[in-house]
Formats: C-alpha cells, structure tokens, sequence
C-alpha cells in the first residue's frame, strides 16, 4: 500500500511539472540556414535562389546586398520561415542591392522586421506573407514588409498580419505601387510616410488600429510627403486596440480609425469603400494632433491640396475610442462624422480674405450622403463646423505613377 501511495505522489508530481514547464524555443533548421545563407552571400546578379515547400525554423537573419536576385519561395502558405525563437539579429531578411524580387514565401514571428530592404532601386514584393502568429502584442516586431529610402517599388498580392507598427510600409521613397494586398490586425495596415509618387490601390485594410496611414514626419532624412493617390481600396472594421509601443508615432492613431491623412501635401482619395470603422472612416491632421515637439524649422507640419472625392461610407464612428477623441465626442455626439479634420491652417498662407489659397484648399466632393466637421482644434473646438461648402472644389490628379525598370 505504502509503495502504490509514493507512486500515486510521484506521478501527480510529474503530471505537476509537466504543467509548469516553461515552452522551449523550437529547434533552429542549421543545414536550411547555411545553405540559403552562403546562396545569398554567393549568387551573382540575376540569380534565382529558389526556397523549397516545407516550414523552415531559423534562429538568425537572413541577409544579402547583391544586386538583381530574385528570392522565391512555393507559395505564401508553402515555403515558411520561421523565426520563432530567434537569438541573432533582429529582421527575418535584411537586403540591400538594386532590381530585388521577393516572392511566394512567408516570413513568420520576427524578433524584429520581418522583411527590411533599405536603399534599393527596383523592388518587387509579389505574394509575400508576413506575419506574427500569436496575434496583436506590442513586442511584435515594428514592420512587416519594410521598404525604406527605395526608388521603383512595387508590392503586390501580399498579406502582412500583427505589425506593432505598419504591416506594409513605404517610408522616405518615391515613385512606389502598393496595390491588392491584405493588411490585418497591425497597427497600421498601409503606411506610406515621407513617401513622394506612390499609388495605394485595390487593397483590402481591416481589423488594424488604422486601417491606411499617409504620414509626413519631422526628424527623418527625407520629407517633403506628395503627390499621392488612394484609390479602389476596402477600408473596413478596422477596430483593433493600439498595440503600439509608447513612444511610437503611430501609438497616436485612435483604435478604429480607417484612413489618416496627416501632415502630406497633394493626396488624392477616391473611389474607396469606408465602412464600419470603429472611431472614424477618415481623418485629415496637422502633425500637431500628435503632441509631439517639432525642432526641425523645414518642416511644414500641414496637409494641403488635398482632393477627396467619389468615396462611398457606411457605418462606423459609433465607438470613439482615446482621450483626446471622447472629448471632442462632447462637442461633436455620436456618431463621428465620416470626414474629420481638425481645421488646423498655416495662418501665414492665408489670403486676405482669410481662406487658403485655392491651390492649397482641401477639397471633398461628391461623396455620397458623407458626413463632415471641422474640429476647429486650434482653438479648442469652438467654432466647430459641419459646413461642406468651404471644401467645395477640386484639384487636378497627380499623374498615375510609372516605375523605372519594374515591370507593371
């Protein structure tokens, strides 16, 4: 009996500390590692490095700075790199080098980026997922596809999931297509941030904190934010609370916000589909919403020439989320307009009648039964208006965007 009763304690104690074992990190693929690594290091220009089927476990970067190669995988659910678990470096592929192609694999649960390409001229991003699989956490890797300083870029067809910044983001590039992709549960679905030339289009944004950010930020080497068209795109149910690090600009976004414009010069918005975005559909802003110091004395910190225009809205601005929103939702009700702008000008380029110049107006026409405010946040919303007929006028669309030595 004795020896039963020691058994019976010896067996609850191991079911016990199987219980309370801490999870192991999975064991790193050494030989898939080496040998993709010395191909990158090794190709030469024009090269295909092809990724077979299969889940693939790393623990380290991935890097290259060849020209011309071309990465491909079987498919954004075939060819998985993992990187769960990892120790060395912080992105999943770290590239530079020009005429990049990347497609038809997944990079999976980065310590940090997962796919960063820094300097490139020509870049193709086709039917690549990135993701964190253990949903929304602030220690989330920032980005998911990360193009910065590029010229020539074009992404398409791809996913990104669980950014704790952007999933997909364009930053301090020009001439630039995001088109088709699905961004989900980031912080920022699309981001396109100091970014001249780009078209945004045909995408799908929904269940981020925001669903399209078009940023123009001080303090960065390259600013000067224009000439870029949101079109054909699905902004919808974007209702994820902020998950952004403190600090971060985007921590700034209001959870359920669709699309934000803040601080970006000749942005036109048109023929896209805003519903059911928890906070508000769309927000024009000056960078002064963000409370955060301006020290470089370059910087124009006001959107202009805005056209937006033949959008349709249903829904949303039913649960204002943050501080500073719920009161202006005191002056404002329930729900939020589809159309927000804080109302925020450059006093020095006013006429002296008192308006902006017409080449500088934010224009909004023809969007359905669309409602609108302007906050007036410069002076603590008193002169609050929902007045249409000051922003009743168009401006001419920027040109569609070409890519040099990228095929369309």
């Amino acid at each position: 009996m004795a020896k039963m009763i020691w058994r019976a304690v010896m067996l609850a104690a191991l079911v016990a500390g199987a219980g309370c074992k801490k999870e192991e990190a999975p064991r790193a693929d050494a030989d898939f590692y080496k040998k993709t690594q010395e191909a990158l290091i090794r190709a030469k220009p024009g090269a295909v490095i092809e990724l077979p089927e299969g889940r693939f476990q790393l623990d380290r970067s991935l890097s290259s700075t060849v020209d011309g190669i071309t990465i491909r995988g079987k498919g954004l659910d075939k060819t998985i790199l993992s990187f769960k678990g990892q120790t060395q470096g912080a992105e999943g592929l770290l590239l530079k080098g020009n005429n990049l192609t990347l497609e038809d694999f997944a990079v999976e649960d980065t310590k940090g980026d997962a796919i960063k390409i820094n300097g490139t001229d020509g870049l193709v991003i086709r039917r690549v997922r990135a993701e964190w699989t253990g949903g929304p956490k602030a220690t989330n890797g920032a980005y998911g596809l990360y193009p910065v300083q590029c010229k020539n870029v074009l992404i398409e067809d791809s996913v990104a999931i669980g950014a704790s910044d952007a999933g997909i983001y364009v930053g301090q590039s020009e001439h630039v297509i995001i088109r088709r992709n699905k961004a989900m549960r980031n912080v920022a679905g699309i981001e396109s941030e100091n970014t001249k030339y780009a078209d945004i289009y045909e995408n799908t944004a929904t269940h981020n904190t925001g669903g399209i950010l078009v940023f123009d930020l001080p303090d960065l080497p390259v600013q000067g934010g224009k000439s870029t068209r949101v079109f054909n795109n699905d902004i919808f149910a974007n209702d994820t609370d902020n998950f952004a690090p403190e600090g971060n600009i985007v921590a700034t976004v209001p959870t359920g916000t669709g699309m934000m414009v803040m601080a970006t010069d000749q942005v036109e918005i048109f023929n896209n589909r805003f519903r059911d975005n928890k906070t508000v559909n769309l927000v024009i802003a000056s960078y002064f919403v963000s409370r955060k110091p301006i020290n470089d004395k370059n910087y124009d910190p006001y959107p202009e020439a805005l056209y937006i225009h033949d959008n349709t809205f249903s829904g949303g601005g039913d649960s204002p989320t943050g501080l500073a929103v719920k009161l202006l939702a005191l002056k404002l009700g329930k729900p939020f307009p589809d159309i927000l702008y804080d109302g925020i000008v450059d006093g020095k380029k006013l006429t002296a009648q008192g308006a902006m110049p017409e080449d500088l107006r934010i224009c909004i026409r023809n969007n359905g039964d669309a409602d609108f405010a302007n906050a007036d946040a410069e002076h603590g919303f008193e002169k609050l208006s929902r007045d249409l007929a000051p922003h009743d006028c168009s401006h001419p669309s920027p040109e569609p965007v070409k890519l040099s030595g990228v095929a369309q």
